[in-house]
């Protein structure tokens, strides 16, 4: 056997390089006799990029997927997953998270959620600002599986601070700063983050939102704007908000019941009724996203926004330390089935956490989606029918007749993952569908540093002397209180 020469190697590289480059694919066809790393039989295949739902296997082969079919033979499979019975979906795209451990003070790491929510994608939400930004990049996404992407908070110091609000000194809303971090980072940045809540931004009024408008507009390039709201200081100030937002802008927690310092409800529908800036910003193009979280969905307000003409474009979490272990559970695929539960069918909560923000954050057709080419980014879920009662952030119940639940294959707890390098790619988000211990959640969603017990399937171990709960609030999280994983 020729060894190959540094040379020669380096030839090949080059070659290689220059392949993806022209647009060709360097990998090579697959022969007849090629396997496939991994086959997912059986499953109902729902793609709504492709209008595609039925029985099909998909063949995944170095991290992409390579066939959609009716029958996949079993001999052409390295690994086999039996997806008999249960949904499989693109990977889902999570367009609000928190995911910056360490950086940002409510940050979880995004391999970690992976198999609670079903998601190879996530958008980190403002977790860092321009001070931080540089680490998120370089020491978090770059060591995370899963595939990140991120608005800059308009705040220079993000959400490190937290819970202290990072916006009563309007100082820190470096508008250059910003402008130029998105300059030097558009294939990883979307635009900028801001939080609008008067409990955030105190009597600074439309400044914070003009301040990161005008860094999106010297950035060169068409970044957007994902605006939070919930409790701004006034009835007022929640229109002007509105109609300062530009076409394919980003309002968060849309639905937000969320009450002002003084305790008025200053959300999108205030006395009952839908606000009209908010019926024009739909119109002019503005993106509602949920932004579940722990404190930010009110099933009164969707209600009434909904019918009104303010639709979700975008289901999202807002998952983090503290919503993780609240009452709402806002894991993604609990989150889609509360709007099956308002009309939504389930072509279109599956629409909205995969091709939907996979367009928003501009990387459709390659994520999202199913297609022959793509990264192999799959989701299985189960969809069980039957009674089911839903929880929003305000404490007010309604019944439903569909969960979507994460699911444990036989041999994996956690998610698939075959050896390919890069974000969750070739792999299936999933996780179990029994009712852990606050022990077990818990740890995963709270614990800090993230580390792993040997034997047991990625469940972080907790240092309660650095828990940013116990620190900040004197809570105890090992009190045995039972949780939905979904």
């Amino acid at each position: 056997m020729s060894a190959l020469s540094r040379r020669n190697f380096l030839a090949l590289s080059g070659s290689a390089a220059a392949a993806t480059l022209s647009g060709r694919l360097a990998s090579a066809a697959m022969g007849p006799n090629d396997k496939f790393d991994l086959v997912i039989k059986g499953g109902d295949v729902l793609d709504p990029s492709q209008s595609l739902r039925g029985k099909r296997d998909i063949g995944i082969r170095w991290g992409t997927i390579e066939a959609v079919e009716a029958e996949i033979p079993a001999a052409r499979a390295t690994k086999t997953i039996d997806a008999t019975g249960k949904l499989v979906t693109p990977g889902l795209i999570d367009l609000h998270s928190h995911v910056y451990p360490y950086g940002s003070a409510i940050g979880i790491p995004a391999d970690e959620l992976a198999q609670f929510q079903c998601t190879t994608t996530m958008v980190s939400a403002g977790d860092a600002g321009v001070n931080n930004l540089a680490a998120l990049r370089r020491y978090i996404v770059a060591q995370s599986r899963t595939r990140i992407y991120a608005f800059v908070h308009i705040a220079n110091n993000g959400l490190s601070a937290f819970p202290v609000a990072e916006l009563y000194n309007i100082d820190n809303a470096q508008m250059e700063a910003c402008a130029m971090a998105l300059s030097e980072n558009p294939d990883f940045l979307l635009g900028v983050k801001v939080r609008m809540s008067e409990n955030v931004i105190y009597k600074h009024g439309l400044e914070p939102l003009k301040r990161g408008i005008q860094a999106c507009e010297l950035s060169g390039w068409p970044a957007k704007m994902m605006v939070h709201i919930g409790g701004v200081e006034t009835k007022e100030l929640m229109s002007d908000i509105l109609n300062l937002l530009r076409p394919g802008d980003v309002l968060t927690h849309s639905y937000s019941g969320f009450p002002n310092n003084a305790g008025v409800f200053t959300n999108i529908v205030q006395d009952g009724k839908l606000l009209p800036a908010a019926l024009a910003a739909k119109q002019r193009g503005v993106i509602f996203d949920v932004g579940h979280g722990g404190g930010s969905f009110d099933f009164t307000v969707a209600e009434v926004a909904i019918p009104g003409g303010c639709g979700a474009d975008t289901i999202s979490s807002d998952i983090h330390v503290f919503s993780g272990n609240s009452p709402g559970m806002p894991y993604l695929p609990n989150v889609m089935s509360k709007f099956m539960l308002l009309g939504y069918s389930l072509e279109q909560v599956v629409a909205m956490a995969t091709i939907a923000p996979a367009k928003i954050i501009n990387r459709a057709p390659k994520i999202g989606t199913l297609q022959v080419g793509a990264p192999g980014d799959v989701a299985i879920m189960e969809l069980v029918e039957g009674p089911v009662t839903f929880v929003d952030t305000r404490n007010n119940k309604r019944d439903g007749k569909a969960l979507l639940k994460p699911v444990a294959n036989r041999d994996q707890r956690r998610a698939v993952r075959p050896p390919v390098s890069g974000a969750v790619r070739g792999e299936v988000a999933g996780a179990r569908s029994t009712r852990v211990s606050c022990r077990e959640m818990a740890d995963v969603i709270l614990a800090t540093p993230w580390s792993v017990r040997p034997g047991t399937a990625g469940v972080a171990a907790c240092d309660r002397r650095r828990c940013p709960t116990n620190a900040a609030f004197g809570l105890c999280r090992r009190q045995g209180r039972q949780s939905e994983t979904a």
